[in-house]
């Protein structure tokens, strides 16, 4: 490509377009060639921005976190909520991030005042500091294992999910359904109502946050 028509490269546009390609042909595809050659220059032009895959990667997880709100509401319960409804729907946008969020040992801006401003939200509630670590802990693993089990699940909708278990239902040999009654339980249910992943993850996180209220009022 002449050098009059190759794109000007900035860090910013080198992180976005990589987020881009993560998004649409997940991590695995993005390496610094494949990079380059969507952004129309060569390799060794990326390394002027970035020194390695792994530094592209520790920007690209700090655009993620940059998308999460930070706690926001008029409790501390109002605020974690909001908080985690906030990182899920950030990883439901870039599933390839699941995994990477809290991995990263160079973290950036970002990254460092999310879990500042979590923490922060909690200590100025009243929170203890060990109980704030449990409970920011315990709410961050929730949100990081319902994202996976949501990227993973084969279905994407409650609709979906009920046409599956159906399917599976209508599968199920009668040995089987007689030895595991409670699992065939669960998949006939859900052939009739599906499995609703917002409704599923709210009550679980309310039920984590009536445990936190019941022992740290």
């Amino acid at each position: 490509m002449p050098e009059a028509t190759r794109p000007r490269l900035t860090r910013d546009s080198v992180l976005r377009r990589a987020l881009e390609r993560a998004d649409t042909a997940g991590i695995d595809a993005l390496s610094m060639r494949s990079l380059a050659s969507e952004l129309g220059v060569v390799p060794m032009a990326l390394y002027k921005h970035v020194a390695n895959k792994e530094e592209l990667v520790d920007g690209m997880v700090d655009l993620v976190w940059a998308e999460v709100e930070p706690p926001a509401g008029a409790t501390w319960r109002e605020a974690m909520r909001a908080r985690a409804v906030s990182l899920r729907a950030a990883l439901r946008r870039h599933p390839w991030a699941v995994g990477l969020m809290e991995s990263r040992t160079r973290p950036g801006l970002a990254n460092l005042a999310a879990h500042n401003a979590m923490m922060g939200c909690l200590r100025e509630a009243g929170f203890p500091f060990r109980t704030t670590v449990h409970v920011t802990s315990v709410l961050d693993a929730y949100v990081y294992g319902f994202a996976l089990q949501e990227k993973t699940l084969p279905f994407a909708s409650a609709e979906e999910s009920g046409q599956v278990a159906a399917e599976t239902e209508q599968s199920v040999p009668a040995e089987v359904a007689q030895r595991f009654p409670y699992l065939l339980e669960v998949v006939a249910r859900l052939a009739e109502s599906g499995y609703d992943y917002d409704e599923e993850f709210a009550t679980g996180l309310d039920l984590i946050l009536d445990g936190v209220e019941r022992r740290w009022p």
